[in-house]
């Protein structure tokens, strides 16, 4: 009997975990025909694993998740129909892994390896600014002195300090200048800009104080894009003086090397800068102007109107507009993404389909993580894709017929333009906050003031464009400047505005994905369930709430400090390192400038001997030309010494003191301290071996002296 029950209990166990799993795939089997969308949701997150991954893939990792894919295929495709989502959720799963490997692979191209003075030769692809305000050029077709070809990075960036020549897109260059490979991030676990640089192709950046010289004309049909991009840039701006032909220029064009930097910042400041970003608001304000141009054309001639569907041939002409200024502006990721929205939403009209739905975003998310899988890691792709679907949910939530009979037809277009910008900037403002640290508190107004006036710009500059062969583009052009000048008033208006920006902390890493997690599943499930979506949500801003900074941060090069006080960051030093500087501050949640933070209580003594304390650890910084000869001494009163050069090989390292040189920093990247039960622990950013890491060992490799507190040493 004992048996016979004790079986009935295995059987009925069996039972319970065989509902357990079979209710969930009933449920998700019951949501058939509503399940695409998380097609790019899971894709993301097969990318996400594959960029947290603590090592690099080889290629058996790679067969056997291809075999997993191919299983999974087989299951949706010949299985049984209750696992067909499973299996769905495992394919996209794997197949974006398998993409973002793949894409690693295919961009991997050199990156300089070692400081680099000397001649460049280049041909000139893109002009821009820099973050200091210094005209920038991109050269590919790159020619270092002593070099060999395959050791030479394949796009290069420099800082033009001396801007005698103006470069045109296509010419071929020469410049002396200084070069290095891209920043490695600034602290354990921030911001990558090498890991960016790689996906780009950049292998080294740098500046030159020395003019610019031509070497060569462009050739006949190179950088044609390029080229005419400056050149109706060029005109813009001839035609609007001052910022406001700049900014035009930047909307219309993607060209923003006119833009000052007082003028950029004042459109963060004041939450506009994503006007000046060409993304899906202009890609809509443009394609749409053109769609009712054309169609409206059309109806003007009855003859025309009655024997073709006007409808369909100004989608084409949209879609010919759209792909152009797609081309024009560079196609980064805002724009690559709104350009597939468009090429959706256009084939929806001319096959009599609803042409703005979930499925239409999906779609084009599912194409650009595909074909580009580190863009999930961009803000532009975050910020956009999470306006476009919180938009699309809202609006398809509300009853139309309803709003038709409860709201006039004059406050209408009043009450859309509102309700667009509190729902984009709800989706929008954690990505922000997360990726820029800083909430602009009087973002909605801003917008409020200048997005209607954003869709004349476009108009007009659209107007203009089809009237300047005849010379009849004046009255747009005027247009086009006003508009601009109203734009930049609000924007310099709002960002001067008392607590215009709050600085926010930087989250954790598992912040945003929480956050993204559940808002898709409030928008996207059915059923009282939905509301499940709102816990990790909670959950995401607890984790960001209690989201601790390092006491001590050390950057790469060790010429700077900073401590963690009362009064907040304190740096070593008011000048040098400032990439590093800007972005703990930023971080931190920060909006001091270094100067500021350099003068806060924390670091004592000479500038070439800062001394502090972190815990029971003392530390000191050396730097000077005398920092080799105070190592001894320093070695003999601290805990922690940190050097910016590295020591001679032929001396031996110090042993009463844990000695952070050079050759030590070289190795970990940016370091993060933190004392814990009188125990140093330490933290490298450069602590994993992946493909942008370069052939360098990392941190993990390397054995340092044990930690010896001052104390036990007396």
């Amino acid at each position: 009997m004992v048996a016979a029950l004790g079986k009935c209990g295995g059987q009925n166990k069996v039972a319970g975990i065989g509902a357990a799993v079979l209710i969930p795939l009933r449920a998700l089997l019951a949501a058939r025909g509503l399940l695409f969308p998380w097609v790019p949701m899971f894709l993301g997150a097969g990318i996400a694993i594959w960029f947290a991954l603590p090592f690099e893939p080889d290629l058996r990792a790679y067969l056997a998740l291809a075999v997993v894919f191919l299983v999974t295929l087989g299951f949706r495709l010949w299985g049984p129909e209750l696992v067909h989502p499973l299996a769905t959720i495992i394919g996209c799963l794997v197949a974006g892994t398998l993409a973002a490997g793949a894409r690693a692979h295919l961009v991997q191209a050199p990156m300089l390896e070692f400081r680099y003075y000397g001649p460049v030769q280049g041909r000139v692809t893109e002009i821009d600014r820099s973050q200091s305000d210094a005209l920038r050029i991109t050269l590919d077709q790159v020619v270092l002195r002593d070099v060999a070809p395959a050791r030479t990075p394949v796009n290069v960036r420099i800082s033009l300090f001396d801007e005698g020549l103006t470069p045109t897109p296509g010419q071929i260059v020469l410049v002396t200048a200084h070069l290095a490979a891209p920043e490695p991030p600034a602290e354990p676990g921030g911001f990558d800009f090498r890991r960016m640089a790689y996906f780009d192709q950049l292998g080294a950046v740098g500046y030159a104080r020395s003019p610019v010289m031509l070497w060569a004309e462009p050739a006949a049909g190179v950088a044609v894009i390029n080229r005419l991009r400056q050149s109706l840039s060029v005109a813009i701006m001839q035609a609007v003086p001052g910022d406001a032909g700049a900014f035009s220029s930047g909307v219309m064009t993607g060209d923003r090397s006119g833009i000052s930097l007082d003028t950029v910042q004042a459109l963060r400041d004041s939450n506009l800068a994503h006007l000046l970003a060409i993304s899906g608001m202009n890609m809509a304000f443009l394609t749409g102007f053109v769609f009712v141009l054309v169609r409206y054309g059309l109806a003007l001639v009855p003859r025309l109107a009655l024997r073709v569907n006007t409808k369909k041939i100004a989608a084409v002409g949209a879609f010919g507009v759209a792909l152009f200024y797609l081309l024009l502006s560079g196609a980064n990721v805002a724009t690559t993404r709104a350009f597939l929205m468009v090429c959706v939403m256009l084939g929806a009209v001319i096959l009599d389909r609803r042409a703005l739905t979930m499925r239409s975003v999906a779609l084009a998310g599912t194409v650009l993580l595909l074909v580009q899988p580190e863009s999930l890691l961009e803000p532009g792709f975050q910020l956009s894709f999470a306006a476009t679907v919180v938009l699309i949910a809202g609006f398809g939530a509300l009853d139309r017929q309803m709003m038709r009979e409860r709201v006039p037809r004059w406050v209408m277009p009043f009450f859309t333009l509102v309700l667009t910008s509190v729902l984009a900037g709800a989706a929008t403002a954690p990505f922000a906050a997360a990726h820029f640290n800083r909430f602009t508190d009087y973002g909605l107004v801003a917008n409020l003031l200048t997005v209607p006036v954003m869709s004349v710009l476009m108009g007009a500059g659209a107007l203009a464009a089809l009237l300047a062969p005849f010379g009849l583009a004046g009255l747009a052009l005027w247009v086009m400047e006003q508009c601009a000048r109203w734009i930049l008033y609000i924007a310099h208006w709002i960002a001067g505005l008392d607590g215009a920006v709050t600085a926010i902390v930087a989250p954790g890493p598992w912040v945003l994905p929480l956050i993204t997690f559940g808002g898709a599943w409030v928008i996207l499930w059915r059923g009282p369930i939905r509301l499940a979506g709102a816990l990790p949500v909670a959950a995401a801003l607890l984790i960001w709430a209690g989201a601790d900074r390092p006491p001590l941060l050390i950057s790469s090069d060790g010429r700077l400090v900073g401590l963690s006080g009362a009064q907040g960051r304190a740096l070593s030093a008011p000048r040098g390192a400032g990439f590093a500087a800007e972005n703990w501050l930023e971080d931190d949640g920060d909006l001091a400038l270094q100067a500021d933070a350099a003068k806060r209580a924390g670091f004592s003594g000479p500038a070439d001997a800062r001394r502090f304390k972190i815990g029971e650890w003392q530390g000191v910084v050396l730097s000077g030309e005398t920092a080799a000869a105070a190592l001894g001494q320093a070695c003999a009163e601290a805990d922690l010494v940190i050097l910016p050069a590295a020591m001679e090989p032929a001396l031996p390292r110090p042993t009463g003191c844990l000695l952070l040189d050079r050759s030590v920093l070289d190795v970990s990247g940016a370091l993060a301290l933190a004392v814990q039960e009188g125990k140093l622990h330490i933290k490298a950013a450069r602590s994993v071996a992946r493909l942008w890491v370069g052939p360098r060992p990392v941190w993990s490799e390397m054995l340092l002296p044990p930690p010896l507190v001052r104390t036990a040493l007396q």
